[in-house]
């Protein structure tokens, strides 16, 4: 007992100092802890998975960063590494659910462009697709099956979509077959919510539109309450997330007549 002591307090120590360079850069890698620390890949990753399961930080491909809260976004770039096979897990599914001639909504958000890539290498015939987010319209630009419908606006950076009234009103003239949108948050009583009032808004015209409508959400987003609600969940047909969704909020969205995928 006493031999493993000292192994115990020096992972506690590493795993601090990990901690406070998480702090002052918002995120780290494998290959700088390696540096840093002196230990093997599998070390660093196992710290980095048990600061993970204690809420210190979230795991991306190759490191980890800071928690998402409700503040500021992450930049897409960062998104993008957070969660991936998760999100082309759902990505896959949502794919499935297209059929040829659709006209279909994609929202914004890594896993909808996750979406737009996995539309790339399996495209149903003479899809229309509808999209406000620039990603998403750049990987499907050049698809020949697609034809491409983008809404225009006031430019959101953040989430390199596009916003607003001019938005809205485009949306409001449109009809599609299906949604397809992702979330900051969802929780089965408040429903879909996101951290941009205008791109709520934005959003609800887009549910409106669609006959029918599916939300992408990682295990991560389940409980959250973000600023702006979207719409609650009378508004949706289906969602698809992943293994690690509470089983007690998905039991709640199937009571409410949802249809849940878990991929």
């Amino acid at each position: 007992m006493s031999a493993q002591q000292p192994c115990r307090l020096l992972t506690e120590e590493r795993r601090r100092e990990i901690t406070n360079l998480l702090d002052r850069q918002g995120r780290v890698t494998v290959a700088e802890l390696k540096k840093v620390f002196g230990v093997s890949a599998v070390t660093a990753r196992s710290d980095l998975d048990a600061l993970h399961a204690n809420g210190v930080l979230v795991r991306s491909h190759g490191g980890g960063i800071k928690p998402i809260v409700t503040g500021p976004d992450y930049p897409l770039k960062i998104r993008e590494t957070i969660h991936h096979d998760e999100k082309q897990r759902i990505a896959r599914a949502a794919v499935e659910l297209i059929r040829p001639f659709q006209t279909v909504i994609i929202g914004s958000g890594t896993t909808c462009a996750e979406l737009a890539t996995q539309l790339r290498r399996a495209t149903p015939e003479h899809l229309t697709i509808i999209t406000y987010a620039l990603n998403v319209a750049l990987r499907l630009a050049d698809v020949p099956n697609v034809s491409l419908v983008m809404i225009g606006g006031i430019l959101r950076q953040v989430s390199n979509a596009f916003v607003g009234p001019q938005a809205e009103s485009m949306m409001g003239a449109l009809h599609a077959d299906h949604c397809f949108l992702g979330t900051v948050g969802i929780d089965p009583d408040v429903g879909l919510t996101t951290l941009d009032i205008l791109e709520a808004q934005l959003n609800t015209r887009m549910l409106r539109a669609a006959r029918e409508s599916t939300v992408l959400a990682d295990a991560t987003k389940f409980g959250h309450r973000s600023l702006a609600v979207i719409g609650d969940s009378s508004r949706l047909q289906r969602l698809i997330t992943d293994t690690g969704a509470p089983e007690e909020a998905l039991d709640a969205f199937r009571a409410r007549g949802i249809e849940v995928i878990v991929t």
